[in-house]
């Protein structure tokens, strides 16, 4: 069984602060950990840097600048594809004929590339990129950002039907896995689940006396679970209610008030703070495709949980609750904010999250190289 493997990234994996980058960085530790000579590949654009930390758990790591803006612009392939591509990186790739795995269909503008035939090429799905944009545009507002949305959904469907011929597929979600095992049965396709900073639960037992969302304030999506939780689920309850995250827009720190207080830029210890004193993490999705990582952060750290998200009820049960209407959200909010979280929930939490374990899912990975 080969121990080495090729690993193209969307992006800079570290810091670990959003979904994918969390997922892929602690995919790379675990990787490490289980003896894999791992050879990184990374996309170089924003504000995201060459980082150290990564030479922990990589034996070469290349780095390949994004053609942003226009240069990365291809008459048919999605853009989120056709601005990675690099001949560098095609070049390192033929260096050796070990495993490819792409992170994410951005990606995979090589994977059918003539060189690469004889390469065994998994493919790790963050989401159903298609159904992601097209829901990007629904929650974007009449605009260019609207219309960009619209068009990349266009192009990734149609990208989609010819998927490149990879001999595995990894599904981040049950929903997508069963997905992705309908539009290519030709392609085994199995459930790996998000990789994960977390070791075991360490909610507190005992009262808080606030609820809170959390996330990328920033992104259209967040913004509207935002604000529909402030303007339709708590515009009938007296609980305060505190929305923590990255830059959120002026639309939404209009609607503070003295019982809905925004936490802008939050630090990890502040943010990782709140979610574990809240008595209730809320966390509802508009965008249902892939699986939401601030949901494990909830499960992992804080006390009650309440999310529209089904995907991760076929493995945490109850312990996380579910709500589909404006009135089942205020009536478990408020079933909840009257219960105290026990040592007995965290027994059942610690229960329900043994699938959540990097350790048993790394083996899934490994056995495919």
């Amino acid at each position: 069984m080969s121990k080495k493997l090729h690993i193209i990234s969307l992006d800079i994996p570290y810091p670990a602060d959003y979904g994918g980058a969390i997922d892929i960085f602690y995919k790379l530790k675990a990787l490490h950990a289980a003896g894999v000579e791992i050879t990184l590949h990374c996309f170089l654009y924003g504000q995201r840097l060459p980082h150290a930390e990564l030479t922990q758990y990589c034996y070469k790591i290349f780095y390949y600048p994004r053609k942003t803006g226009w240069k990365g612009i291809h008459p048919t392939l999605p853009y989120i594809i056709s601005s990675r591509r690099h001949p560098e990186l095609l070049r390192n790739l033929c260096a050796d004929n070990e495993a490819i795995l792409f992170e994410g269909l951005h990606t995979t503008a090589l994977a059918n590339h003539p060189a690469l035939a004889h390469r065994k090429k998994i493919f790790r799905a963050h989401n159903i990129e298609s159904d992601y944009y097209r829901g990007m545009a629904k929650h974007t507002l009449l605009s260019f950002r609207h219309c960009y949305f619209l068009i990349e959904s266009f192009l990734l469907k149609r990208y989609e039907k010819a998927l490149p011929s990879f001999q595995h597929i990894l599904a981040i979600s049950p929903a997508d896995c069963e997905w992705f095992q309908k539009q290519y049965p030709h392609i085994p396709t199995s459930l790996l689940l998000p990789f994960h900073p977390y070791d075991a639960v360490c909610s507190l037992v005992g009262k808080g006396n606030f609820c809170l969302y959390h996330g990328n304030l920033s992104i259209s999506e967040n913004q509207e679970s935002a604000a529909y939780l402030a303007k339709e689920v708590f515009s009938t309850l007296s609980f305060p209610l505190l929305l923590a995250g990255k830059d959120p827009s002026s639309a939404l720190s209009a609607l503070e008030s003295q019982q809905i207080r925004i936490i802008p830029n939050p630090s990890k210890d502040n943010l990782q703070s709140l979610v574990k004193e809240a008595h209730v993490n809320v966390l509802p999705s508009f965008q249902m495709s892939g699986m939401k990582l601030k949901l494990l952060y909830a499960l992992f750290s804080g006390r009650h949980c309440i999310s529209n998200d089904a995907s991760l009820c076929a493995f945490v049960g109850d312990t996380l609750h579910y709500a589909s209407s404006t009135a089942e959200w205020r009536e478990k909010i408020t079933d909840l904010m009257n219960k105290a979280f026990t040592a007995e929930d965290i027994k059942k939490r610690s229960l329900a999250m043994q699938a959540f374990n990097n350790q048993t899912n790394v083996v899934i990975l490994v056995s495919l190289l």
